[in-house]
């Protein structure tokens, strides 16, 4: 790592997550690229993790948070401390291949008129499994991760134009965030790299799937398991505030049946969890601030250089086919039926 004039800034956010994040900044070590810095924003940990940064990773730069502001406060602080033209999120549960930023680094080369670059996510555990090769969108207001529990194969091996990137693992150019804004503190965590996506692509934006890039994701460090009632509570929110935030009128309606549809499977779901009590806390704070992501759209919509809702309308749709496409394909190879999916793509996609 560098301390002066570095191409690329690695922005860890990290609350309470010592041994990961020690993992971590021990496999950004082992780069074969040394042109980057580290930057870990602390959200007020008090497990030791501030101590053994500055005791065995002197050359990281700190942040220091006094409480947990979450993911997207965090993040954005790191962005503000920044100086390097390109910047890497990465969640402090990530294991980064010794090339990832060596091949990053080649990547905003070939990729000139890409500010987004999302890296192949593989699973920490079962590493022939992917985690995450792109983020794609479904039309309810959500993201999906590409490749997401299958097996990794040819498809996966070769660079494409993705609708977005996951924020746990993505390299943006700076001059993104003097586009589009930085992620949007209300949303806490979660979610918030899919608005951002949104806002990005409104914008012409484009992303860029790197398959050489990787890293391996343990997942759920900090919040603990993926179904939770934090998850589910802040998932079902921030699920209202991406649509009413990044929807224009004309295609909220559009959408409107494809919308009922995810909140009716989103509601069984949580259901079936036993986690209905935290949906209901979810869908009340997100109606509760609607008129707040209401007026927030309203100012999204005076930019002067938004691309034509109907165009922004087909990425999402081309986005959701991919999505709903790898989904079937997982559940195919777990031996699961397709049924319901199937009569969705036929009526909707």
């Amino acid at each position: 790592m560098v301390g002066h004039d570095p191409l690329i800034e690695v922005i860890i956010p990290n609350w309470n997550g010592k041994d990961m994040l020690e993992h971590c900044l021990l496999s950004l070590r082992r780069q074969t690229y040394t042109n980057f810095r580290v930057i870990v924003v602390d959200n007020g940990s008090s497990d030791g993790s501030i101590a053994m940064v500055e005791t065995s990773f002197p050359e990281v730069k700190l942040v220091l948070l006094n409480h947990n502001t979450g993911f997207s406060v965090a993040v954005n602080r790191g962005i503000e401390a920044s100086v390097a033209p390109w910047l890497l999120l990465l969640n402090n549960d990530m294991e980064v291949a010794e090339d990832c930023l060596e091949k990053l680094r080649l990547a905003v080369k070939q990729y000139p008129h890409f500010h987004m670059v999302a890296l192949k996510m593989m699973n920490y555990h079962q590493r022939q499994f992917i985690d995450g090769a792109g983020d794609a969108v479904l039309r309810g207001g959500v993201g999906y991760r590409i490749g997401t529990m299958e097996q990794d194969c040819e498809q996966y091996r070769k660079d494409r134009e993705s609708f977005g990137a996951c924020a746990g693992a993505a390299l943006y150019s700076k001059k993104l965030f003097d586009k589009v804004g930085l992620f949007d503190a209300d949303f806490f965590a979660y979610l918030e790299d899919v608005d951002l996506n949104m806002r990005a692509r409104r914008h012409g934006v484009k992303c860029m799937f790197v398959a050489g890039a990787k890293v391996y994701h343990i997942g759920s460090a900090s919040s603990g398991s993926k179904i939770n009632p934090l998850t589910i509570r802040l998932s079902t929110r921030n699920n209202i505030h991406v649509l009413i935030k990044n929807y224009p009128l004309r295609l909220f309606l559009r959408f409107f049946p494809a919308i009922i549809i995810y909140q009716l499977a989103w509601m069984l779901f949580c259901l079936k969890k036993g986690m209905f009590l935290p949906y209901l806390a979810g869908l009340y704070q997100g109606l509760l601030m609607l008129p707040h992501f209401y007026k927030k759209g309203k100012v999204l919509q005076l930019s002067d250089d938004l691309l034509h809702p109907d165009i922004f309308a087909n990425m999402i749709v081309t986005a959701e086919r991919e999505a709903v496409t790898s989904i079937m394909a997982r559940r195919t190879a777990a031996g699961k039926n397709n049924f319901l999916l199937s009569c969705y793509c036929k009526f909707f996609l």
